[in-house]
């Protein structure tokens, strides 16, 4: 079948392509994690009980909902190459069985939500008042779930058919209406009680079902979204089981990233206050930092898909290669203003002399850290955009807890704390000597992941040119 979707041929219209897809999905990143920045600055004016509430809840909150969207992400490359093929119709079926899948996950991550008390297991002891505090935010956010899942439905349809600023505009509505939101029931304005964490929960899940509202009342009046006859269905289990045979891996993907950081974080609190406000610099601006790959490599996944459904493996491939070359060059620009501004940086961060030395010690790190943390981010979409995720999660699982968090757990806590410590004396002077060995160590994994990803990705791209396959 002829595709309907025309892949640019040229290396200048697909630089260009993948910049227009890529620049509103970096701005509705920015958005989605102004959430939980709204949550703590708002809640840490509320009351020190508050803030205790949303450190813990954000941290459960989001380890369970960044795994289940890695899962509905599924749907973009999927999407994309029926797009590509011109198969329109299934387009609309694939999105509706998105729909139940996302229904399915709201389930199992409610219920992980509703049950907070294993997670906190691992905190030690806590306040009761906080302990209630986190049950009822998380019980909060449990009924948005199922809005937020579904939402992604629409973010897939969007990128997998190049309309990424549907979802732009959507998500600047809801930091919006999640600020306005936020002032009445965290602090009691306009008559209404004032709510704390607790509030910020609700007005997250309101604002999840306003925007999944106005999402699905867009996509079904445009003229553009009605060629792909969107509906619910009956569920499919054979489609279904197409959806979560790639989203799965995937979504262990995004957790195996979530977690490595995690535990990253609990192994440093062990090295005090300093190294804690310290490591959270580093984390945030890393975190920062990794949008623009990641908007990147969601941009030109899509369009490597488009090509591949359009059965056209070539100019997939140069899509792929277009991406690596811009994700490269961005992630050096952002390198650079990285190492020559870390101290107005960190000036912005924290006034504390004792935060601040330790975050300018492991800052050094930082742009090194994300030159390999873009190439390995782009390198995985690159292998979802050919529905192929479940190699890369074993590679980016070995890469990024073994050599990453255990061998960083090795070298600064464990029985192998001096092999590594006259690299970090002279690449981190001065840094704790836990943190600086386990930002060395993440730095490695993600090098050893960018090199086995992209290594899997050569060898994949290469039989399918040689034989001239058609799409998986």
């Amino acid at each position: 079948m002829t595709g309907l979707h025309s892949a640019p041929q040229s290396r200048k219209a697909t630089l260009l392509a993948i910049l227009k897809q890529s620049w509103p999905v970096l701005i509705s990143s920015w958005a989605g994690m102004a959430f939980g920045v709204l949550d703590t600055a708002m809640t840490g004016h509320a009351s020190p009980t508050d803030l205790a509430t949303m450190a813990l809840s954000i941290a459960i909150y989001i380890s369970v909902f960044i795994g289940l969207i890695g899962v509905m992400h599924a749907l973009i490359p999927i999407q994309a190459q029926h797009f590509g093929a011109g198969e329109l119709k299934k387009v609309g079926q694939v999105w509706g069985q998105g729909v139940w899948v996302s229904l399915l996950l709201s389930v199992i991550g409610g219920i992980v939500m509703l049950f907070p008390d294993v997670w906190l297991s691992f905190s030690g002891e806590i306040e009761p008042e906080v302990r209630t505090s986190v049950h009822h935010y998380l019980w909060a956010l449990t009924f948005g779930l199922p809005a937020a899942l579904m939402f992604r439905t629409i973010y897939g349809l969007a990128n997998a058919v190049s309309r990424p600023k549907l979802v732009m505009s959507l998500n600047l509505i809801g930091i919006a209406l999640k600020a306005f939101l936020n002032w009445l029931l965290i602090f009691g304005n306009w008559g209404l009680p004032a709510l704390g964490a607790t509030g910020a929960g609700i007005s997250s899940a309101i604002v999840f079902w306003i925007t999944l509202a106005l999402g699905l009342w867009i996509v079904f009046r445009q003229p553009f979204y009605r060629q792909f006859h969107l509906t619910l269905g009956m569920p499919d289990f054979k489609s279904i089981g197409t959806i979560l045979k790639l989203g799965l891996p995937m979504g262990g993907s995004y957790l195996v990233e979530v977690c490595a950081f995690t535990f990253m974080s609990l192994l440093v609190a062990q090295e005090g206050i300093a190294a804690i406000g310290g490591h959270q610099v580093m984390s945030n601006l890393a975190a920062l930092a990794y949008m623009m790959p990641m908007s990147i490599g969601v941009a030109t996944a899509a369009l490597t898909a488009q090509a591949i459904g359009a059965q056209q493996l070539h100019q997939a491939h140069r899509t792929s290669m277009m991406g690596l070359v811009i994700g490269l060059c961005g992630a050096v620009v952002t390198a650079l203003v990285l190492y020559f501004g870390r101290e107005w940086i960190v000036a912005a961060y924290t006034n504390n002399p004792a935060v601040a030395s330790v975050a300018l010690s492991l800052l050094v790190l930082l742009p090194f850290f994300h030159l390999v943390d873009a190439m390995q981010c782009i390198n995985s979409y690159l292998l979802r955009a050919h529905k192929i995720a479940f190699v890369p999660m074993l590679l980016q699982t070995f890469a990024l807890m073994v050599v990453g968090l255990l061998g960083g757990w090795w070298m600064g806590f464990g029985p192998g704390k001096s092999l590594i410590e006259p690299v970090r004396n002279q690449l981190l002077a001065g840094s704790p000597v836990g943190a600086g060995s386990m930002w060395l160590m993440a730095t490695i994994g993600l090098a050893t992941s960018t090199v086995l990803l992209h290594c899997w990705y050569r060898l994949i791209i290469r039989k399918k040119l040689r034989v001239g396959s058609a799409p998986v």
